[in-house]
């Protein structure tokens, strides 16, 4: 199971299917990120495309009836209108049209009714209709799937169309759960499970053996835990998310001092980093030492470079030197990159905040961590965002608490200036079952239920900075142990009873998923599981909040207590 992979040969086939010349490849928005994911424009031109173009503007009316069209598009509307138009007065010799997803036939006739110059050679549907982030990491770029805790109808529709698309490219047809306590999640897993039966064609795959569960399509939702995504992460992939944002493997570095002119923008790539992708999931401390390594070996072959002294030499040099050059392009990148996060980490403090985030999530030590926050929020040294983040932390850890100090800490916020609304937000949009499994402790019983507490003391450990466990590894845990999920995670249609569990599993989560979450899903591939994970977007802290906006907008709100606080300027 490797997505990179399947959009990969999915794109090497369009290609070679239009045969040898030379090319124009004509995308939309969605469509051209999805294939910058996976090809760089360089790899692309190799292919014979020398040409890229956008059908929803900023294209040239210049006839070209000696370059052979590929057309990649999302079946949309508004797209199939523009290739109508397309089609009626065509630029190019010929068309070849490729769907990133089912096409209606509706559609299929209107485009041949358009084509009265019979340029058209071939039309196809494709299934690479999500990005390909990691190899067992997807996204489908939506940062707000929610209004008043339901589902955006167009939000809800680009899901059922990406994760359709996952499938058909992974070639399974699944079984579904959801998480028992989220309406949207239910939603979701039936509209998939519908669509499946409706394209049963696209969807006969060759059954497992007799007695082997089919993969699973776990359907989540981020309300079950609001925690994951406003913790500091130290891995290197989750931490350029964080502090200088990642998107479409895309890193700005325009306000970075002193950066070269070359470097205001930053590809990074799995697929076509090497250095990026032995590095992913290394911690900030590792991640130094790559690059000092790098710094050593790339001394010592600009050295041999300078020694050009006979023909041997200069053979050596001349064959050597684009390897040099992308060393050094590859040096550079990473080196300004890891410079700026260090440069961050210190003038954030982002040490001591990190360490009581992860005591906040992790164990319970109600005076000492309300001292400890109390002291952090009221330093202007401390960024808002950051001091925001441990009040939001410390409210959702201690709202249950008797002598719960929220609404002072929402005041001293809100005296800086910061986003105080937030705090109340964040309690309203957490789920009734995160709700439990994050507070209820005291009445659990069972041992199986005392796992899944995401906020949880953690013995051993030696990184303070890491103690926390995701919800979804606790899930993940359960599910390959081949525990009963029936309860929590009922399942949509018919489905047999199977004794053993999944041998592979795609997750998707509503609201989006983080980097930390994708790195438990990479130890358990590296362990020789089966997992993709996906959702809506891939969130940091920022992106995150203004997802919790956004969903919380319309709602009625039941913290009263802390709505008069926020509104009181002397506090409750």
């Amino acid at each position: 199971m490797d997505i990179i992979k399947a959009v990969q040969l999915y794109l090497d086939k369009i290609v070679a299917e239009c045969g040898p010349g030379m090319k124009v490849l004509l995308m939309d928005k969605e469509t051209t990120s999805i294939i910058s994911m996976v090809f760089s424009q360089s790899e692309m031109m190799q292919k014979d495309v020398f040409l890229f173009e956008r059908i929803d503007g900023g294209r040239s009316n210049e006839r070209m009836k000696y370059l052979k069209c590929i057309v990649f598009l999302r079946p949309t509307s508004e797209n199939i209108s523009r290739l109508c138009a397309e089609l009626e007065n065509p630029k190019y010799g010929s068309y070849y049209l490729y769907f990133s997803n089912v096409l209606p036939r509706t559609d299929v006739k209107l485009l041949a009714e358009k084509d009265q110059s019979e340029s058209v050679r071939e039309i196809k549907e494709v299934y690479a209709d999500y990005l390909a982030v990691n190899r067992d990491l997807f996204s489908l770029n939506i940062p707000t799937s929610l209004n008043a805790l339901t589902w955006i109808p167009s939000a809800l529709n680009r899901s059922v169309d990406g994760i359709i698309s996952v499938l058909l490219s992974l070639k399974v047809r699944p079984s579904i759960r959801y998480r028992s306590t989220s309406t949207p999640a239910q939603t979701l897993g039936k509209k998939i499970y519908d669509m499946m039966n409706k394209e049963t064609a696209l969807f006969s795959f060759r059954p497992p053996d007799d007695g082997v569960p089919p993969p699973l399509l776990l359907i989540l939702d981020r309300r079950d835990d609001p925690v994951t995504p406003l913790l500091n992460q130290w891995t290197y992939q989750a931490m350029v998310h964080e502090l200088l944002t990642i998107n479409n493997n895309r890193v700005d570095l325009s306000k970075v001092k002193d950066v070269p002119k070359e470097l205001k923008e930053v590809v990074l790539s799995a697929d076509q980093d090497e250095v990026y992708a032995k590095n992913l999931y290394s911690n900030f401390g590792e991640i130094a030492n790559v690059i000092k390594t790098m710094m050593d070996e790339f001394q010592v072959k600009a050295k041999d470079q300078r020694k050009i002294e006979s023909i041997a030499d200069m053979k050596n040099f001349v064959e050597t030197y684009p390897q040099f050059k992308k060393m050094s392009g590859t040096v550079t990148k990473h080196l300004v990159v890891i410079s700026e996060l260090s440069l961050q980490v210190n003038k954030q403090n982002l040490f001591e905040i990190s360490e009581l985030e992860q005591e906040i999530a992790c164990r319970s030590d109600h005076s000492a961590q309300l001292q400890r926050v109390t002291k952090l929020i009221s330093d202007e040294n401390v960024s808002l965002h950051n001091a925001l983040r441990l009040v939001l932390l410390y409210a959702l850890r201690y709202e249950r608490h008797a002598n719960c100090g929220t609404a002072g800490l929402l005041q001293k916020i809100k005296a800086r200036g910061g986003k105080a609304f937030l705090v109340p937000r964040i309690l309203e949009y957490v789920s009734q079952s995160g709700r439990q499994d994050l507070f209820d402790i005291t009445n659990l019983s069972d041992a199986v239920k005392m796992t899944r507490q995401m906020l949880k003391g953690l013995k051993g450990v030696e990184n303070v900075y890491t103690q926390h466990n995701c919800l979804l590894k606790e899930i993940l845990d359960e599910v390959f142990k081949g525990r009963p999920l029936d309860q929590q995670f009922p399942s949509i249609g018919n489905q047999v009873p199977y004794r053993r569990p999944p041998q592979e599993v795609i997750v998707f989560t509503i609201g989006g998923v983080t980097y930390e979450e994708a790195y438990e899903v990479h130890k358990l591939n590296q362990a020789g599981y089966k997992v993709i994970l996906g959702g809506t977007t891939i969130h940091n802290s920022n992106s995150f909040l203004n997802e919790l906006l956004d969903a919380t907008n319309g709602i009625q709100f039941k913290h009263n207590r802390l709505l008069q606080a926020f509104h009181s300027p002397e506090g409750v």
